[in-house]
């Protein structure tokens, strides 16, 4: 069942969005008098379709993409039978140059529009909740093994990200400070200012969300919320709402103190000091082979939460949206270099981990939007066979007063196809190591 959800939702994800890119062709067509001879969400062998005007609207049974077939027009079904007779008023070749510009930027436009409204209305319904930077500054981080690899430890105080002031306890891990030339973290470690290098390429180490539970979190105070019962902490009678402030005279503030006091503890007892109305009460508490007392625990520190307005909302989810773009274009610069490694490439099993086993509409909304502008900026790229391919040859055309002959288009268009399926045999590749060997 999960893997089904994971499925569904990256179809229905890919299927909305690729309807949209190949619609803003589309419409840009028909608004120039082009005839559009084929719609299709998904690639051959069709399933379903039918006929409405001169198009035929169908669903295709690999739904890794789409297309729309204009006449005229040398595309990816490489139907050039038609290029040898004489251009006729609405086909795509007959028509200006800058209107053919923008027939081949409607899907580009579709995409960015989409990111940018799914963001403005996240923005605007959820607002935010964050951990911020003041509180940090309070409470100190707790450093998992990534962290600690780089030099951070627990207790530490982030101060600022290459000598600039953040915001949210989030923007430490994000892709522009990850990416960041030579950064740095400047942190108060027991009132010793110093600062920790973020090395070359550590974004490597961020192959999926669970390595990004593995790096840093604020510490915080807690109180004691389920009890399980039968284990050492029900036996003990400690009871939900009691404050931990000692574990074999050991002080206990953050829920990190509490773990690393029961840290090789398993199967011994331990002295558990909590505070309940006011008073003190020294319990004595069995740690099972687990090295835990059978608690959960609730966190005394509140969240920033913040609501928007829709006037504050769009600038914010617009600078959110180009955000994602700026973020890959740079990672993607790093990749050529080697800085970032290629296995981060991830194909149709990657992204479906991405949204995850179970159905979450916010977090299904805030993966759509991020992969419409991801798709947006791919499909900008100046290789034959993605939009981009077709804006750079009519800039060309439009620049030097010549057009590209059909015959140097049709071989653009297989170089183009052929680039396009390596990379595509290559992300999937990536997908099915990850599976077994892991990331």
């Amino acid at each position: 069942m999960e893997t089904l959800i994971m499925v569904g939702q990256l179809l229905l994800g890919l299927s909305i969005l690729v309807g949209l890119h190949e619609l803003g062709h589309l419409l840009a067509a028909k608004m120039f008098g082009m005839r559009v001879e084929k719609f299709s969400i998904g690639f051959p062998p069709k399933i379903a379709g039918f006929k409405y005007g001169e198009t035929e609207y169908s669903i295709g049974a690999i739904p890794l993409g789409g297309f729309v077939k204009i006449s005229g027009m040398v595309d990816e079904s490489l139907d050039t039978e038609q290029m040898g007779s004489e251009p006729q008023p609405w086909e795509f070749r007959s028509k200006p140059a800058w209107q053919r510009l923008i027939v081949m930027l409607g899907g580009i436009i579709v995409n960015v529009v989409t990111g940018i409204l799914i963001f403005v209305f996240l923005v605007y319904n959820r607002g935010e909740t964050y951990y911020s930077r003041d509180q940090v500054l309070t409470h100190g981080i707790v450093a998992y093994d990534i962290a600690e690899q780089i030099g951070l430890k627990t207790g530490d105080r982030i101060l600022d990200i290459n000598g600039q002031p953040y915001e949210s306890i989030n923007d430490l891990s994000s892709g522009s400070a990850l990416l960041s030339n030579n950064g740095f973290y400047t942190v108060d470690r027991d009132g010793e200012r110093i600062q920790v290098a973020i090395p070359r390429g550590f974004i490597n180490s961020f192959s999926n969300e669970e390595s990004m539970s593995k790096f840093i979190q604020i510490r915080f105070p807690f109180e004691v919320g389920e009890v399980a019962p039968n284990q050492g902490a029900a036996k003990a009678g400690i009871l939900r709402g009691d404050r931990i402030v000692a574990i074999n005279g050991e002080q206990i503030v953050y829920f990190d103190d509490l773990q690393q006091a029961l840290k090789d503890k398993a199967n011994q007892q331990v002295e558990v000091v909590v505070q309940r109305d006011g008073q003190q009460l020294t319990l004595m508490a069995d740690v099972s082979e687990n090295n835990t007392i059978g608690i959960g625990v609730a966190s005394l520190l509140e969240p920033v939460r913040k609501s928007y307005t829709l006037a504050q909302s769009v600038p914010l989810g617009v600078q959110r949206a180009f955000g994602v773009v700026i973020v890959n274009a740079k990672a993607m610069s790093k990749m050529f270099t080697g800085e970032v490694s290629a296995k981060n490439v991830s194909g149709p099993i990657g992204m479906a981990k991405i949204y995850g086993s179970s159905w979450d509409w916010v977090k299904f909304w805030s993966i759509t939007g991020l992969i419409s502008m991801i798709l947006a900026f791919m499909n900008f790229l100046p290789i034959p066979a993605l939009d981009g391919g077709h804006v750079m040859f009519l800039l060309y055309e439009m620049v030097s007063g010549r057009a590209p002959s059909d015959r140097f288009l049709e071989n653009a268009q297989k170089v183009g196809m052929v680039i396009l399926l390596m990379i595509m045999v290559f992300a999937i590749g990536n997908d099915i190591l990850k599976l077994f060997v892991g990331s």
